[in-house]
């Protein structure tokens, strides 16, 4: 990677849960996808194995319990990002199709670290990069292709909105 660029390396497991053809997402209020939509999801935990901090950052973030159908696949993103020291992020994302057992919380539970300042269903025509983390554009794909492309996605033009 270029040299006057500094990249922070981000790891998470996130869940794509679809109801009739909607995308489940979170109301992000921080970071390089915030006031956009993103997959409930995150980083793990000490010790915490890939599900078990799926299944915990779920009901955090959006109340629910889910049930895990399977892996999907795993994908990277590069997202310029100022956050002293550093230029870019490097987003490492594992996604599972997962179902929702039970409901959901409209307004999570907040507390110091949660990002998630709210839960919805979105549809295909309401996803766009002005509006959703590379997360969901690239679950969305995945929902109307039944593809999944592995290969590392590059904004270097992202807009950070406050």
């Amino acid at each position: 990677m270029e040299g006057d660029k500094k990249y922070h390396r981000a790891f998470g497991v996130y869940g794509i849960c679809i109801n009739e053809g909607n995308l489940l997402v979170i109301e992000k209020n921080r970071g390089p996808y915030n006031n956009r939509f993103d997959l409930p999801g995150g980083s793990l935990e000490e010790g915490e194995s890939l599900v078990a901090a799926l299944h915990r950052e779920f009901k955090e973030e959006t109340g629910a319990s889910i049930h895990v159908k399977n892996l999907i696949g795993t994908s990277d993103f590069i997202v310029q990002w100022d956050w002293d020291p550093y230029t870019h992020v490097h987003h490492i994302a594992v996604f599972y199709h997962v179902d929702v057992v039970g409901a959901f919380d409209q307004n999570p539970f907040q507390f110091e670290g949660q990002d998630s300042i709210g839960v919805r269903w979105i549809k295909q025509n309401q996803i766009s990069e002005e509006t959703a983390s590379p997360l969901v554009l690239k679950a969305m794909k995945w929902v109307y292709s039944n593809e999944f492309d592995f290969n590392v996605e590059v904004y270097n033009d992202w807009i950070i909105k406050n």
